[in-house]
């Protein structure tokens, strides 16, 4: 039996706990949406997983009660925060993270490695790790108590808490605005039969391109959230033609990408697209809550040549892509999108390939 979600978020309150630093991830995506839905709770969606270990040892040392929500992947994220921040400093506080698995022949490779290998990555940044407990609520939050005064990460396995749905409230309609699918399928008839490359970052990006974009040159990254962009700076440094489309909770996580492919505008041929759905919809839906962003001009400050106004229809995309098709250097675009129905994982085959 699953622990009873909403039981356990109020079992965490009785305890004093007072924000959750998140980075989502499906398996523990329920406590999310009642930490959200849950007033007497702060909920903090961080952009990468160092940010949210960072945020943490602020409030733990300014006597608040963090905890932390990762998935596994990006428990890599978090090292140096954990080696030479919380180590050093001797700040604990709870970090959760998923336990992603991998079955032979699955295309989520992302997750091959620490499949078997968290146990041990833990163990090198000098902590030890439990198993959260989900038939025994009173052990569970022992558990977290005792990692929030230790060295200690504790590991979530998959349905370890029961369905919680988002408040109404908190449900974003995106309905006005053309779906992903739409602007996939005119780069699919633009560019097909070509040599132009084209990343799909990880998550529904890559997934919705194998689906819609049967007929072009892809790559789809299982992995390394936010790093599409400078995988395209490489690949375009090389040579080649390239287009990247990403998403908006992508476009944060390591934004120095930004910054350094702004350096070699004018030496590539390279169009990054952002596709902004307001959302992290392969790990449930929620809210990005990145309205503050002005990703345009984040990225004209950051050296890129963008087209300075938000693109929501598809004639405007095309004429854009024609444009930005017609010249080199390194290009920006940001699309508004509404959300497709989901789209089946592209088969191992297709997606493990070291060769762009």
């Amino acid at each position: 039996m699953p622990l009873d979600t909403k039981v356990f978020v109020n079992r965490l309150i009785k305890e004093h706990y007072t924000h959750l630093c998140v980075v989502p991830c499906s398996f523990a995506k329920y406590v999310i949406n009642e930490a959200i839905n849950n007033p007497n709770i702060e909920y903090v969606p961080c952009a990468s997983e160092a940010v949210a270990c960072s945020i943490a040892a602020g409030l733990k040392m300014s006597d608040k009660k963090p905890i932390v929500i990762v998935q596994s992947s990006g428990v890599t994220n978090m090292g140096s925060c954990i080696t030479s921040l919380l180590k050093p400093y001797g700040v604990t506080f709870p970090i959760l993270t998923s336990w992603r698995t991998y079955k032979e022949g699955d295309s989520e490779i992302q997750h091959q490695h620490l499949a078997t290998q968290l146990p041990s990555l833990i163990e090198a940044y000098g902590y030890e790790h439990t198993i959260l407990d989900n038939e025994n609520l009173n052990n569970a939050i022992s558990q977290v108590n005792s990692c929030d005064n230790t060295n200690t990460i504790c590991i979530l396995k998959k349905d370890s808490f029961t369905k919680v749905a988002l408040d109404e409230k908190h449900i974003i309609d995106l309905s006005k605005y053309i779906p992903r699918s739409k602007y996939l399928i005119n780069l699919n008839e633009k560019f097909k039969d070509t040599q132009t490359l084209f990343i799909g970052t990880t998550g529904n990006t890559a997934r919705e391109m194998y689906s819609f974009m049967p007929d072009t040159n892809n790559f789809y990254m299982a992995g390394n959230m936010g790093g599409a962009l400078s995988l395209g700076l490489g690949s375009s440094m090389a040579g080649k033609k390239v287009f990247v489309c990403g998403g908006d909770a992508e476009f944060v996580m390591h934004m120095g990408g930004l910054t350094t492919a702004g350096r070699y505008n004018h030496e590539i041929d390279l169009t990054y697209i952002l596709f902004d759905n307001e959302s992290n919809k392969s790990t449930g839906g929620q809210n990005t809550y990145q309205k503050h962003l002005d990703y345009i001009n984040i990225a004209k400050s950051s050296g890129l040549d963008v087209f300075t106004e938000l693109i929501v229809t598809v004639e405007d995309f095309t004429k854009i892509i024609d444009k930005f098709d017609s010249k080199s250097g390194l290009k920006f675009l940001c699309v508004k999108c509404g959300v497709d129905e989901e789209t089946p994982r592209p088969p191992l085959k297709i997606v493990k390939v070291n060769k762009l």
